[in-house]
């Protein structure tokens, strides 16, 4: 079992983060944020799918003022991305965000940053103060020591300027597109303060290199105890990001909810089109919230034994199939009844 970091724990909106409450997945919309229909919609579309926290673009008082219907309607609580203008901080706070991420040192004045902490304080909202290794401060970037250091080094300004205004509702992230930089830089900031943590390798590419990269980053550090929320950066829709999250958290069992899903790789016993099968079992399977686990192995040679532990499981044969329960054959059937079988079943059993 995965002996998780101590960290303070925060809350944003009804979501808690650190200390013992479960690692939560979060991810951010691509929408226009002045667009409140399509917003809306795509909130709830990735709340349907898991999502537990989403992050809004704020680039202009139309997006920042957006905020207040988007609140009223949103299932899941809102983060207020915000770059630069301390006033679309303030003007998303008034309308009810529920978090910011903004880095305290990057919007001008004292005057203006104590404005923002002021306001966050009183309305108790907590702020992530977001790192990312190509746009660290110019004095920072210059110094020769590792980057991973120099994140480290940037992280730990913006917190004194929070902890100087006697302000702590604090959420840290440290991203690199370079999977070593990334890990080292959690691992390092993890030693030196308690805050809870904020995962993410940034710009990881398409879906597949994205996953891959985020998967090695994310998953060496969740399995050290390191991470209290995640984000699954992809070239592709936020929907995407939000299954891999919790894919990652179910790989270490991180996350209890919903199918655990295995399947067998294909080889020369194969007699039924696995790939498809496969396929069709997880896609027609999203809907079930019961944390079992279903699998779908390429032949009966294996299959039941391999994957025995398995609540629910296909086991291919010469077009046909066997179903089986723990290990147990309960049913054979022909390669064209078998899906519906399988599915009917679980659903039958677990809605």
């Amino acid at each position: 079992m995965i002996q998780r970091r101590k960290s303070k724990q925060i809350q944003i909106g009804n979501v808690k983060i650190g200390a013992d409450a479960p690692i939560s997945v979060q991810s951010m919309t691509n929408t226009d944020t002045r667009d409140v229909k399509s917003t809306l919609k795509q909130i709830r579309d990735m709340a349907d799918c898991g999502c537990d926290l989403v992050r809004l673009a704020i680039l202009n008082p139309d997006a920042a003022n957006a905020v207040k219907e988007i609140k009223k309607h949103s299932p899941i609580p809102l983060i207020a991305d915000i770059h630069f203008d301390y006033r679309l901080a303030l003007k998303c706070i008034e309308n009810g965000i529920d978090g910011l991420r903004i880095n305290p040192g990057n919007i001008g004045k004292e005057e203006n940053i104590k404005k923002v902490i002021n306001a966050a304080k009183t309305n108790n909202i907590p702020i992530r103060i977001g790192i990312n290794a190509g746009s660290l401060e110019k004095d920072i970037e210059l110094e020769d020591i590792p980057l991973y250091e120099k994140m480290v080094k940037s992280a730990l300004r913006h917190i004194k300027i929070l902890e100087d205004n006697d302000f702590n509702n604090i959420k840290i992230s440290l991203k690199s597109s370079d999977v070593y930089t990334t890990i080292q830089a959690y691992r390092l900031i993890a030693e030196k303060v308690d805050y809870p943590l904020h995962l993410g390798v940034t710009e990881a590419g398409t879906y597949t290199s994205g996953i891959i990269k985020s998967s090695v980053g994310l998953g060496t550090l969740l399995a050290e105890g390191i991470g209290d929320t995640i984000r699954v950066s992809l070239t592709d829709s936020p929907i995407e990001e939000v299954r891999a999250g919790i894919m990652i958290l179910k790989s270490l069992g991180l996350k209890q909810k919903g199918i655990n899903f295995i399947s067998c790789p294909t080889c020369g016993r194969t007699q039924i089109d696995l790939i498809k099968l496969a396929n069709e079992v997880e896609k027609r399977l999203e809907n079930i919230d019961k944390p079992i686990t279903v699998a779908v192995m390429g032949c009966a040679v294996n299959g039941p034994g391999e994957a025995k532990h398995a609540d629910y499981g296909i086991a291919g044969g010469i077009k046909e199939g066997y179903i089986f329960k723990k290990g147990q054959i309960i049913e054979r059937l022909s390669e064209d009844k078998l899906l519906d079988r399988f599915i009917n079943l679980i659903q039958t059993e677990n809605l």
